[in-house]
């Protein structure tokens, strides 16, 4: 049996750099590599050693999800290693943007992610690990960006909740909670200035790094910077009405 990886959203960013991170922390035969561009895909087999096996798929749609599991029925791999790191956002307005657009985040950021679980699990086993990318937006409700801020709460309990159920397994579960990444994220994010103030930017290989380190260690969340866990803590112990008011204040928003 093949130990293989699987990647979503892997060309480009933070899925890109968890191919790489992947490929030297856990030496797979081959790295299942998923995203919509396959030309990009193809190419990350310049940086990796293990074999590179292109899906071109869009896990938004229920038919890409029948579509690996057909793949993992016929090869009936060892999923040593998945990470879960597709997804987009939009900073907006609800009332003001696009639905479909919106709804398509949860397509892809909520039911990808706990598809790509269901369907992989039954090909782990006891050692085996999965990562999935929350967001710094997982811990509080976030005016503008809510939508995509909802999603990544889901993530964050998700996870959790799943680690805990996989513990007989020996399975672990680890989410990563980055926060503001130069990443082509932000391109298809920003459409105007809904969104003005970053108050720090991280590097995505440093945020993988980070998770990597923390998975090795076996946490269940990882969070990159003193200045994002900060954040955090001041989420988990002020009234939520305040973190909102904080946050619109920094946008400029009542």
């Amino acid at each position: 049996m093949k130990r293989i990886a699987v990647v979503t959203g892997a060309s480009a960013g933070m899925g890109r750099d968890f191919v790489i991170a992947a490929d030297r922390e856990f030496a797979p035969e081959e790295i299942w590599v998923i995203a919509r561009r396959e030309d990009r895909l193809v190419a990350l087999q310049d940086d990796v050693k293990a074999k590179i096996v292109p899906l071109a798929l869009d896990l938004s749609k229920p038919e890409a999800w029948d579509e690996y599991s057909a793949k993992l029925e016929a090869e009936k791999p060892e999923i040593c290693l998945l990470i879960n790191a597709a997804g987009y956002g939009k900073f907006c307005t609800f009332e003001k943007y696009d639905l479909n657009e919106q709804l398509g985040m949860i397509d892809l950021n909520i039911k990808g992610l706990t598809a790509m679980c269901h369907r992989s699990l039954p090909y782990m086993k006891e050692g085996d690990k999965i990562i999935n990318l929350g967001s710094n937006s997982s811990w509080q409700p976030v005016p503008y960006i809510g939508v995509y801020g909802a999603g990544k709460a889901y993530v964050l309990s998700f996870s959790r909740a799943l680690g805990r159920e996989l513990k007989t397994r020996g399975i672990q579960v680890l989410c990563a909670c980055p926060g503001w990444v130069r990443t082509e994220f932000m391109d298809r994010a920003v459409n105007d200035d809904t969104i003005k103030y970053y108050d720090r930017w991280y590097e995505s290989k440093d945020v993988v790094d980070k998770a990597m380190k923390d998975l090795r260690k076996g946490k269940t969340v990882s969070i990159c910077g003193l200045p994002v866990r900060l954040q955090v803590f001041m989420v988990k112990h002020l009234p939520t009405d305040w973190i909102m008011s904080i946050w619109c204040k920094q946008q400029g928003k009542p």
